[in-house]
């Protein structure tokens, strides 16, 4: 492929060589460049690619894309061109190379604090089951058709989201569902995608700091941008935060929560709780009235499932589909039910800071269990404000904690034990400490009463353990069948063994 072909939709100036050069592949990491690849040269917080434009020359790569001068060997032939911003030029000429793949997809970004995870599975799940072949992109991983490969970030590099494109392009799918971070808008990761849709959930304050967004209003702006970038915004308008969102939106508007005027509007909800399984019911108003039932618990659920609604009816799911849907949907790690009783609910969730301990534990505490369990550790290497604040949240909202172990990385973990301590004992809450994980789980199952709501908290989707530079295998679907194999499970009120047969 000619470079001509791939700067076309970009501001750029020659410095040296020929826009006839050809181009056989495109990479912002040096270790993969070959002979004829075109080599961004990114401006990171750690590495700079500009640095590394010697070693490519002598990889005979073909081009180099700059945003500041380099030095070159004299003799060498690489072709330059410079750009206000390689990142965003990666996006551009990323999407050329790979034909421009979001142009043949039905493209749908969600951005927003929470809930964005959880609605692009609801959303998946909806269009699938009206025939349309859907991918997706998200926090827990990439989905291609039969395959599945685990995320690194919300919101990948635009040249590794632009191969995941085209993968689905050839892969004969007609539609993608994406999680989209403020990061990644900030970071033009999303440059040269061709957005349908873009749904905003709700925001607050999160990933404000020297290596995130350096205010609020910073954090806000960036999430805005989407809302530049589709063809239809879908809104909820019940967040304190929409007006400022749509300031400068050049996008249609649909709107969705529980205000009176929302074009799907949720009225009369009310948690219902059956069997160990937790969840919402609510009259669906507005465009369409429905009686919409959905299996995770929570005022948000209301939000996720209205905004997945809404884009489902957008691209013309039938009704009873999508209401079937949301009736058994599930999502790994977000809330996910894990039915091994009918006399006592186990959740798992990836709370892994106060706000989403204490949203998780304040929206349980709502279908007034008998007792509130909150299993939860913190990570080594990260901030011990997060660690006594996690632990006074549960301390102050559940019943009984356990303080056992998450990521301890190069931490000993009965020291961060100790760090969480100092935050429950602002509390009267009782707990426990076991460090070991799963013995962390097979107390909590073996000492459940009747009526009691146990989230096991912070690893969620994760199913590893990283301790001092290594991860280890550790899923808490597979420790809680563990335990219940070990065990005998005639002790454990109402066991349901289908759910691991």
């Amino acid at each position: 492929m000619k470079l001509e072909s791939l700067v076309c939709d970009i501001e750029y100036t020659l410095v040296r060589g020929s826009l006839d050069t050809e181009v056989s592949g495109v990479e912002n990491d040096s270790r993969k460049v070959k002979e004829g690849v075109l080599f961004f040269c990114i401006t990171g917080s750690v590495f700079d690619g500009h640095f590394y434009a010697k070693e490519v020359a002598g990889k005979k790569a073909s081009v180099l894309v700059i945003e500041k001068d380099v030095e070159l060997p004299e003799d060498s032939e690489i072709t330059v061109i410079k750009v206000k911003s390689t990142r965003y030029a990666m996006g551009m000429i990323s999407a050329a190379f790979y034909g421009k793949p979001s142009d043949r997809l039905t493209v749908i970004g969600i951005t927003g604090t929470k809930g964005k995870t959880t609605t692009t599975y609801m959303i998946k799940s909806m269009l699938e089951a009206a025939g349309h072949k859907t991918g997706l992109i998200g926090t827990i991983e990439s989905i291609v058709g039969d395959k599945v490969t685990p995320a690194s970030h919300t919101t990948p590099e635009s040249i590794v989201i632009q191969r995941t494109l085209k993968e689905m392009v050839d892969a004969r799918l007609d539609s993608v569902v994406m999680e989209v971070s403020s990061q990644g808008l900030m970071l033009d990761r999303v440059a040269g995608i061709s957005f349908d849709y873009g749904i905003f959930t709700n925001l607050s304050r999160d990933h404000i700091g020297p290596n995130e967004h350096k205010d609020f209003a910073e954090y806000l702006g960036w999430k805005a941008k989407l809302f530049t970038l589709c063809r239809i915004g879908i809104f909820n308008i019940d967040d304190g935060h929409c007006e400022d969102i749509l300031k400068g939106h050049t996008c249609e508007m649909v709107t969705y929560g529980m205000k009176k005027g929302a074009d799907y509007q949720a009225e009369d909800w009310k948690l219902f709780q059956k069997e160990g399984c937790l969840g919402i019911i609510y009259q669906l108003g507005g465009r369409y009235q429905e009686e919409v039932m959905v299996s995770l618990p929570g005022e948000f659920s209301v939000h996720n499932s209205l905004s997945a609604i809404a884009i489902a009816k957008e691209m013309g799911v039938p009704m009873d589909k999508i209401l079937a849907i949301l009736k058994d949907i599930h999502v790994k790690g977000r809330v996910e039910l894990i039915p091994i009783s009918e006399s006592f609910t186990v959740l798992i969730d990836y709370a892994h800071n106060a706000v989403s301990l204490e949203s998780i534990l304040t929206t349980l505490k709502g279908y007034k269990p008998k007792r509130l369990v909150s299993l939860f550790g913190c990570g080594g290497n990260r901030s011990k404000d997060r660690r006594y604040e996690m632990g006074e949240v549960s301390g102050r909202l559940a019943d009984f904690t356990i303080i056992t172990s998450d990521n301890p990385r190069d931490e000993e973990p009965q020291a961060i034990i100790d760090d969480i301590k100092t935050g429950m004992h602002k509390t009267d809450g009782e707990y426990i400490e076991i460090i070991d994980r799963k013995e962390a789980i097979r107390y909590a199952i073996m000492h459940a009463k009747e009526g009691d709501v146990i989230v096991l908290a912070g690893k969620g989707h994760e199913d590893y353990q990283e301790i001092k530079g290594k991860k280890y295998h550790m899923d808490e679907r597979d420790l809680i069948k563990e335990v219940l194999e070990e065990e005998d499970v005639t002790q454990i009120c109402g066991y349901n063994n289908r759910y691991f047969a």
